[in-house]
């Protein structure tokens, strides 16, 4: 079954390049805690025309998350951390501007009311941890924490990534590479890359297209100052930012991942029971504790507020058992303790063509799996 599997998705990924649909990607889908799927396809960089393989790394945007979520649950499974404790108990200068009761949980969940950048943030402030932390503890909330859900695009990285830096006494980056990266014998997983495997990273397109109305949009309080964006002006347009050499070799947690498929779905895969070659990441009842769906105090409204997890999104993939992240441009990952099944997505060519989805319905034909 794992073969047809295989040679569905690569046929796939060859006829989306061969049709213009995708540049370069990946895919990686792990079954039973075994690589049943290792494919790619097409050219990581037009410019060159270097091939892609399984090895080329990827910018995968908020598919970070994932694994910053990943991070706080391990601290939180030895203690070293609470949900419900306010950040400023282990961060005091983030309680400033009335901040005090934020607490893990309203982080992790997109509640915390600072979903805005600093206002007039640079590439220079925007590459520097300190800096970043330092401007992110000033933050001024637009709502009371827990009452809103609304995305934290790239707050949720210093918030969380510090706390954990706190507490650890690790950077993220060593974090990652001590407790998930070497336990589980992935190399190509960064956020900040090393300056000699830059050549390794895929080059980021994007085909703008036309904007689609949306049905029942979210949409969040002004902000106090207009100047205020999820997304700083100076990250945009996105897949640029995240071809400039500084963005790819600074630690921005939340939306500036550096992987292949295969390091994004043997992660998941380690948060599966039983986990990969003998390595659980997380127990079960963990994972069941992160992946409760996170309700806001105004309430959840269908089809407007997110299906949030602490720290993960619910139902990727098309199956209401699933959690995981997906990032800007389409990239994904997500795990399903169900069926033990672990999936990543990688791409380069921005578009509206939604491979992560082909990829998923594949998957359930082959698996069985409802949507």
């Amino acid at each position: 079954m794992h073969n047809q599997l295989q040679e569905s998705i690569q046929t796939l990924l060859n006829t989306l390049v061969a049709e213009g649909k995708e540049r370069g990607a990946q895919v990686a889908i792990y079954v039973d805690g075994k690589l049943a799927v290792d494919a790619w396809a097409g050219v990581a960089d037009v410019r060159t025309g270097a091939p892609v393989d399984g090895d080329t790394l990827f910018p995968v945007f908020s598919t970070t998350k994932g694994l910053q979520a990943t991070v706080m649950h391990m601290l939180a499974e030895r203690g070293q951390i609470d949900y419900d404790t306010p950040i400023a108990h282990y961060w005091p200068e983030f309680a400033a501007n009335g901040k005090e009761g934020i607490t893990i949980r309203h982080a992790l969940a997109h509640t915390s009311g600072i979903p805005y950048m600093p206002v007039g943030v640079d590439h220079k402030e925007l590459c520097d941890w300190d800096t970043m932390c330092r401007l992110v503890a000033q933050l001024k909330p637009v709502w009371p924490p827990g009452q809103k859900m609304f995305y934290h695009p790239v707050t949720y990285g210093w918030i969380l990534g510090e706390v954990a830096r706190r507490v650890d006494g690790r950077p993220f980056q060593t974090f990652v590479e001590a407790e998930i990266k070497k336990p589980l014998g992935i190399t190509m997983m960064f956020a900040g890359i090393p300056p000699e495997l830059e050549s390794r990273v895929a080059y980021l397109e994007e085909i703008v297209e036309p904007a689609k109305p949306v049905e029942n949009p979210q949409t969040p309080p002004p902000p106090p100052n207009p100047a205020e964006q999820g997304v700083s002006p100076c990250m945009n347009p996105l897949h640029e930012w995240m071809n400039r050499s500084d963005a790819r070799r600074a630690c921005v947690p939340a939306s500036n991942g550096i992987m292949n498929a295969r390091a994004i779905a043997r992660h998941y895969a380690a948060l599966l029971p039983g986990g990969v070659d003998g390595v659980e990441l997380l127990p079960p009842e963990r994972i069941r504790i992160a992946t409760e769906l996170q309700i806001p105090g105004e309430g959840f409204v269908e089809g407007v507020t997110p299906r949030k997890g602490l720290g993960y999104g619910l139902g990727d993939g098309g199956s209401p058992t699933s959690f995981g992240h997906g990032g800007y441009g389409g990239s994904a990952g997500y795990g399903n303790v169900p069926y033990r099944l672990a999936v990543s997505v990688t791409r380069n060519l921005f578009s509206s063509n939604d491979l992560a989805g082909q990829v998923a319905k594949e998957i359930r034909g082959a698996l069985g799996i409802p949507s």
